[in-house]
């Protein structure tokens, strides 16, 4: 979800930029899933140092974590190697990270007895999956399905800083209820286009 974000709203610059920024990645075909395993492993250690405290080394991992998460799709392209497996791959490893870093910041509260603010990092994680998975159900019925106020960027963004500034409280907020709110918005959005698919349908039907 995040690089197809990225690469949505930066188009085909981005390839050009990666491919400038680290050539010695694209001399060679890479096994652009084996860059997606990689990637995930360096997320999950986030969670890890999350866990034990080190909120500042978890968020270079999520650097690291999102820089692979970019590269693997860029070097798939590059070589024309892409494929649909990958894509799930992906899109599944990402889900992954995401529950592994906020599980890990859930555990390092809940060693120091703080009974709420692992509730607040259960309500962000639950709005990360389902706002992922709301778009991946809708596509299997519309073209395409965007929308709400925080993707996967977004949020590993607000996780990161809120790990570097020793403000992670305030992160787990506005991860909880701008996640949330992307979710409810989501449901909205897919009730609407849905139902106007099927009307659609109808009228075909009808006057076929």
């Amino acid at each position: 979800e995040e690089a197809v974000v990225i690469k949505a709203r930066f188009g085909d610059r981005l390839d050009g930029w990666l491919e400038a920024a680290l050539p010695f990645l694209f001399r060679r075909p890479i096994n652009p899933n084996m860059l997606t395993v990689v990637g995930t492993l360096i997320s999950v250690g986030a969670g890890v140092a999350f866990a034990t405290g080190r909120f500042g080394l978890g968020a270079v991992l999520i650097l690291v974590g999102g820089v692979f998460d970019l590269v693997d799709g860029v070097i798939a392209r590059h070589h024309g190697i892409a494929t649909a497996f990958g894509a799930f791959l992906d899109s599944t490893l990402d889900r992954l990270a995401d529950m592994a870093m906020l599980l890990g910041v859930m555990l390092h509260y809940a060693a120091l007895g703080e009974a709420g603010t692992v509730l607040l990092g259960g309500v962000a994680m639950i709005a990360s999956v389902l706002t992922s998975y709301a778009k991946a159900r809708a596509e299997q019925f519309l073209p395409s399905f965007e929308g709400g106020f925080l993707e996967r960027g977004e949020r590993l963004t607000i996780l990161g800083l809120g790990a570097v500034s020793g403000y992670m409280l305030v992160a787990l907020w506005i991860l909880a209820v701008a996640g949330t709110a992307t979710v409810a918005y989501r449901f909205g959005i897919a009730y609407r286009e849905l139902a106007r698919l099927e009307s659609a349908q109808k009228l075909g039907d009808h006057t076929g």
